[in-house]
C-alpha cells in the first residue's frame, strides 16, 4: 500500500520527533528502563535499585530495572546495544563488562555501541579466608605460598569471572601459585571458603562485608587505598605488602549509541545529584562502597583503561576467549 506523501512525510519524522523532545528538555516523560544484564539478588542489581528508586524520587518518573540476565552479561548488554536511542533504556553496566572484549571471540554489538554515562559506585576487592583458617595475616598466607608452591587454593565462580581474575591479578602481584578452584557460581565459591574447601576467595567488598560480620570469614586486606570504615580492622594491599595489588569493583550507566547527549548529561547528572543524598552515601558505605558520579568523558576514559588493565590479566592467567 502506497502512503500519502504527508503521511509518509509524518512517518519519517516520528523518530526524529522522539529524539527531539528528548533533547529539548522533556526528558524524563515515560519510564526509563535500567537494564541489568545478571539476574536479581547481586551487587549489580543493588546498585541498580537504589539508584533507580532515588532517580525516581528526584524526577518524578519511572525508573525501573529490569533483569536481563545470561552469558556472563552479554545477552543484556547486547539488547541496550541495539535498543532505540530514545532515552528509554541505559544499561547498568559493572567490572565484567570490560573484561567481556578479552573473554569472548566476537559479542553481540561493537565497542561503539554503548557509550558511557557515569559510574554509580566502586568497591574495592576483599581477600577473605575461612573462619577456621590457620592463615590470620596476608603475610602468613603468602609465606606458606611461597614455601609449598601449587598446594593453597583459590576459588572462583567461574573461569573468566570477575572472582576469577581478581585472584589471578593476586597471584600476579604476589607471585604465588595458588591452585584455582573454579564453582558454578560466586555463591558457591563463598560456601567454599566457609567450609574450608579452598583457602582463600578475592571477591567484592559487598559480597564479603557480610559475611565478615557473620563470623564466616575473616579479611585479610583490601584493595583499596585506604582501609575500609566496614572493615577497619582489614588492612589495604600497600600495608600487607601488596602495594601494587589494586583492584575496584565498579557499576556504572551506560546508553545505547545515538542516545541524545542532552539526555546523556541530564542523567548524569541527576545521578550525580541522588548519590550526595546522605541516605545513599550511608547505604553504600555500609557495603564497603564509594559514590561515583563522573562526567561521561572521565568515565568514557575509566572504563578503556579497565579494559587494558583486566585485558593484561586475563593474557597472563592463560584464560582462552570463548
Amino acid at each position: 500500500m502506497r502512503l500519502h506523501p504527508w503521511l509518509a512525510a509524518v512517518a519519517l519524522a516520528a523518530p526524529l520527533a522522539v529524539q527531539a523532545q528528548a533533547s529539548a528538555g522533556a526528558w524524563p516523560s515515560r519510564p526509563v528502563r535500567l537494564v541489568v544484564p545478571y539476574a536479581p539478588g547481586g551487587t549489580t542489581d543493588y546498585a541498580a535499585r537504589q539508584i533507580a528508586q532515588k532517580l525516581t524520587e528526584q524526577t518524578g518518573a519511572s525508573f525501573y530495572v529490569d533483569n536481563k540476565a545470561g552469558a556472563s552479561g552479554t545477552i543484556g548488554s547486547g539488547f541496550v546495544a541495539k535498543a532505540t536511542p530514545d532515552g528509554g533504556t541505559f544499561l547498568v553496566n559493572d567490572t565484567t563488562s570490560a573484561m567481556l572484549p578479552h573473554l569472548f571471540r566476537k559479542l553481540p554489538w561493537e565497542p561503539g555501541d554503548l557509550v558511557p554515562v557515569t559510574t554509580i559506585v566502586d568497591a574495592p576487592l576483599v581477600l577473605v579466608v575461612g573462619a577456621n583458617s590457620p592463615y590470620r595475616t596476608v603475610e602468613a598466607l603468602i609465606d606458606e605460598a611461597r614455601k609449598n608452591p601449587g598446594k593453597l587454593t583459590f576459588g572462583s565462580g567461574g573461569v573468566g569471572s570477575s572472582t576469577h581474575l581478581g585472584g589471578e591479578l593476586l597471584k600476579q602481584n604476589g607471585k604465588l601459585a595458588l591452585t584455582h578452584v573454579p564453582y558454578k557460581g560466586a555463591g558457591e565459591a563463598m560456601l567454599g571458603v566457609v567450609s574450608g574447601q579452598v583457602d582463600v576467595l578475592v571477591t567484592a567488598a559487598p559480597t564479603a562485608i557480610p559475611q565478615v560480620r557473620g563470623g564466616k570469614v575473616r579479611a585479610l586486606l583490601v584493595t583499596s587505598p585506604q582501609r575500609l570504615a566496614a572493615l577497619p580492622e582489614a588492612p589495604t594491599s600497600a600495608e600487607a605488602g601488596l602495594k601494587d595489588f589494586s583492584a575496584t569493583n565498579w557499576f556504572g550507566i551506560a546508553a545505547p549509541k545515538g542516545t541524545p547527549q542532552p539526555v546523556i548529561d541530564k542523567l548524569q547528572a541527576e545521578v550525580k545529584k541522588a548519590l550526595a543524598s546522605p541516605d545513599l552515601v550511608k547505604r553504600f558505605a555500609e557495603q564497603g562502597a564509594r559514590p561515583g558520579g563522573q562526567s561521561t568523558a572521565e568515565f568514557g576514559k575509566f572504563v578503556q583503561s579497565q579494559t587494558q588493565t583486566w585485558g593484561q590479566v586475563i593474557k597472563a592467567a592463560g584464560v582462552q576467549p570463548d
